[in-house]
């Protein structure tokens, strides 16, 4: 354990195994940073494998989109719509997103340091007039877009960026209180309570879990106190069980998900979830091929957004879904580690960013997975970088933009320069 007589970076450092009370020169140059030392450092100075592997992702998701939504025309709701509609906005919102990303790389992360309370600001504004109805858009029951024409906005998406950064600002300049509840734990907690009223106003459950997640990790990560964690913790469990069971949809949602083929809930309910099933079942090992799928004419609802990954099942079979499942592990885990590398060397705020950062993709990826395969309860989250969605996957192109900045910065400090 790590002495209370040290101050508080170095105690985060301990905390994570990363020493640091010696001069930056002297820890690159101990066992514990070999590993940063001989990571290969390109002409362009940021992580390669990890950009081509989003790449690949994007590429992939594209192809899929058009897959699981080029029969949508023959349904009467989508009758004015051609073949290829969604691909083209799908398309369009990821050129628009690398774009935006091009465009966040230039700038250092001391800028979004400064404009991280600013961006949590202008979120919970968004979030307000969302709410709005001649300004929000409404579908299915939900307000949670702005129309935009060629693209919808959601704020959702923008807030899950906000309080990423907020929250690891805010560790920052609470490190020396980090321990106490009043000064350094409630104040956030209250924060993102104010986000989730909005966010369950709209409503959006499945945004609120995954922004609650990237807080608490965050906390976690930045060294509050363990039994305050796992108090907070027991907390929004009981908050997000209480939530479902005074909702009568909700609470129908989760028992449909217990047994989503009974009489009761093969047509209603479970009947998203249990064709998400047939479909996977019906890809076997290597799937039927590319554009075969039954089950995306008209049996599975949603198919080219929340319930991607049961197309990709069916047309893929196991190997292409355990291949997604290794990129995202794959690509969490390289996350994490860009985000320890700045922590190690002093760079907290970028260490908490990129960390916060994997935390988003990896828990809405797993959960977006485990929804698919019928292990979680259904719940209105995407396939980050693939599933349809032009907020989404700009988004999420923006937050990986900047953890490329932090491993472009982490790379120029191992090299002796300034990030």
């Amino acid at each position: 354990m790590a002495s209370p007589a040290l101050p508080p970076l170095q105690r985060l450092k301990a905390m994570l195994g990363l020493g640091g009370s010696e001069p930056l020169p002297v820890r690159l140059s101990n066992r514990r940073y070999q590993g940063m030392q001989q990571a290969p450092v390109s002409e362009l100075g940021f992580d390669q494998p990890l950009l081509w592997v989003v790449v690949a992702l994007v590429s992939w998701g594209l192809v899929m989109v058009y897959s699981a939504s080029i029969a949508l025309p023959d349904n009467p709701r989508f009758a004015n719509y051609a073949q290829i509609h969604f691909v083209l906005r799908h398309g369009l919102a990821a050129a628009m997103g690398f774009l935006c990303a091009l465009a966040v790389f230039q700038f250092p992360m001391r800028f979004w340091e400064r404009m991280a309370p600013w961006l949590f600001a202008l979120s919970l504004v968004l979030l307000v007039l969302v709410l709005i109805p001649p300004l929000g858009k409404g579908v299915n029951g939900a307000r949670r877009w702005f129309s935009l024409g060629i693209i919808n906005f959601q704020p959702s998406e923008l807030a899950k960026l906000a309080v990423l950064l907020y929250a690891s600002d805010y560790m920052v300049r609470k490190m020396e209180v980090k321990e106490r509840f009043f000064r350094a734990v409630l104040p956030m907690a209250v924060a993102v309570g104010v986000v989730g009223m909005l966010l369950l106003a709209e409503p959006d459950m499945g945004a609120f879990m995954v922004i609650a997640v990237i807080a608490m990790g965050i906390l976690f990560l930045g060294g509050v106190n363990a039994r305050m964690f796992f108090v907070i913790a027991a907390i929004l469990v009981f908050a997000f069980a209480a939530m479902v069971w005074l909702s009568p949809w909700r609470r129908e949602r989760i028992f449909a998900y217990l047994d989503p083929f009974s009489e009761e809930h093969a047509l209603g309910k479970g009947y998203q979830l249990s064709h998400a099933l047939i479909a996977i079942g019906r890809g076997e090992i290597f799937g039927v091929g590319l554009g075969g799928s039954v089950e995306k004419l008209h049996w599975l609802p949603e198919a080219h957004t929340d319930f991607l990954l049961a197309v990709i099942g069916e047309e893929f079979g196991l190997v292409g879904m355990l291949i997604i499942t290794a990129m995202f592990f794959w690509l969490t885990r390289r996350i994490m580690h860009i985000g320890r590398q700045a922590i190690a060397l002093d760079q907290v705020f970028s260490g908490l960013v990129a960390q916060g950062v994997g935390l988003w993709i990896g828990f809405q990826a797993f959960i977006n997975i485990g929804v698919n395969l019928g292990a979680l309860p259904t719940k209105g989250l995407t396939l980050p970088l693939m599933s349809y969605g032009g907020s989404a996957i700009l988004m999420n192109l923006v937050a990986l933009s900047i953890v490329l900045r932090v491993d472009y910065e982490n790379r120029q400090l191992m090299k002796g320069g300034r990030p």
